[in-house]
């Protein structure tokens, strides 16, 4: 389901990793973390781009060209983009705002199409209203408590942590068993153990139950 590590192999980037779900008790870096794990790297890379784009030009929506895109993410593949852009469509991060005429890829490499990118705090608002769950497959779609939300808060603070080492961290939390996290993040139970290793060692703990405690209390 996620691109090709040759394609996303970046470093977390502290001010856009971050995840949490919309309620009273969460913050903007708690909201843009939620939004940032429920994209794939990818699509996290283009939205980051995208919306400090925006930002910087201070326009609810700008144009954005697959060569735009190109400079600004360092994503090279056309297709990559295009899939890309089609997630966060569909996860209601963007809107289209209107399309290029043409459909050769000249024309969209060169015009684009001009896109609105919604702050993470909309993001959540937009999928609240269409029943979207703000969860990354490595969260279960689950009515958060405020247990859960403590559990996020801390993963969000530790900011040394990788997207995945996130994910992995919040599964123990679900009480996920390392072959289940293997499972729903569609990687090797091998794998779930080397990120576990390093998630343990930046909350200085040894083993899963003190993990899990040190989240939850």
């Amino acid at each position: 389901m996620f691109p090709q590590k040759s394609q996303i192999s970046t470093p977390a980037d502290s001010k856009t990793y971050p995840l949490g779900e919309k309620g009273e008790h969460f913050n903007h870096a708690q909201a843009m973390a939620l939004v940032a794990l429920s994209h794939s790297p990818v699509e996290q890379r283009l939205y980051a781009a995208m919306l400090a784009a925006i930002n910087e030009g201070g326009k609810p929506a700008e144009a954005f060209s697959a060569r735009r895109l190109m400079m600004l993410t360092s994503i090279r593949s056309l297709s990559t983009i295009r899939r890309g852009l089609e997630g966060l469509l569909s996860k209601w991060s963007i809107e289209r705002e209107e399309k290029v005429a043409g459909n050769s890829d000249r024309g969209v490499r060169e015009a684009g199409a001009a896109y609105r990118v919604y702050p993470p705090d909309e993001v959540i608002g937009r999928r609240n209203e269409r029943g979207f769950i703000s969860f990354t497959k490595g969260i279960a779609s689950q009515e958060l408590n405020y247990s859960f939300e403590r559990a996020i808060s801390k993963v969000v603070e530790n900011r040394t942590l990788s997207r995945r080492e996130a994910q992995v961290a919040l599964c123990c939390v679900e009480g996920l068993t390392n072959a289940e996290i293997g499972s729903r993040l569609q990687v090797t139970e091998q794998t779930v153990k080397f990120h576990l290793r390093h998630v343990f060692i930046k909350f200085g703990v040894r083993r899963r139950a003190e993990l899990i405690s040190r989240l939850l209390m």
